[in-house]
């Protein structure tokens, strides 16, 4: 696995041993980030982050900050030594605060806690455990309004057989193999 474009594009990622973090594949976020075309300056959520590699791939190809949520620890052991081996971690953008974040929680509190605080993203990476998709989607669907930006991307990554579905306009559906890539735009009835 390794980025793919922009300005870390040839480093090698790792991933943890087993089945439990499955990431993105390399042709999967070549594909994507050609249907999302210039990110630059975007504020990114990649949550269930696993390896980082989505929001790594944003911040390689121009995206302004990118906060990670992850809970597995060998999925964040991972994370972050990819983040640290491209010297992400401590970055700034604009002097204001961590270009790079690492949050060890749960996806749904850690959007909770956005809607709280006020914080929203251009861009929102969702690919949860597979088995899981069909549970999170309704409260993820809920949440996420109050989280993206009035131009902001949900990207929802699926397995074409179990997917998630999120009650946002869509843009744009793909599938590759298994995989299902679905881009949402914001609610425009907020």
């Amino acid at each position: 696995m390794r980025v793919i474009a922009g300005r870390y594009g040839g480093r090698r990622l790792v991933a943890p041993r087993g089945a439990g973090t499955r990431p993105t594949a390399d042709r999967v976020r070549e594909a994507l980030f050609s249907m999302l075309g210039s990110i630059e300056g975007a504020r990114v959520l990649d949550l269930f982050a696993g390896t980082g590699a989505l929001g790594i791939e944003a911040i390689s190809r121009g995206a302004g900050a990118a906060v990670f949520v992850e809970r597995d620890r060998q999925a964040l052991t991972a994370l972050r030594a990819n983040l640290a081996a491209l010297r992400l971690l401590g970055e700034r953008d604009d002097g204001d605060g961590p270009r790079v974040e690492v949050r060890a929680r749960d996806a749904l509190a850690a959007l909770a806690e956005d809607i709280e605080h006020g914080r929203t993203y251009d861009l929102v990476f969702l690919d949860p455990p597979y088995a899981q998709a069909a549970h999170l989607g309704p409260r993820l669907a809920e949440m996420l309004p109050g989280v993206l930006s009035p131009e902001g991307l949900a990207v929802v990554e699926a397995d074409r057989r179990a997917p998630l579905w999120i009650d946002l306009p869509l843009r744009r559906q793909r599938r590759y193999g298994d995989t299902s890539i679905t881009i949402h735009g914001s609610d425009e009835r907020r």
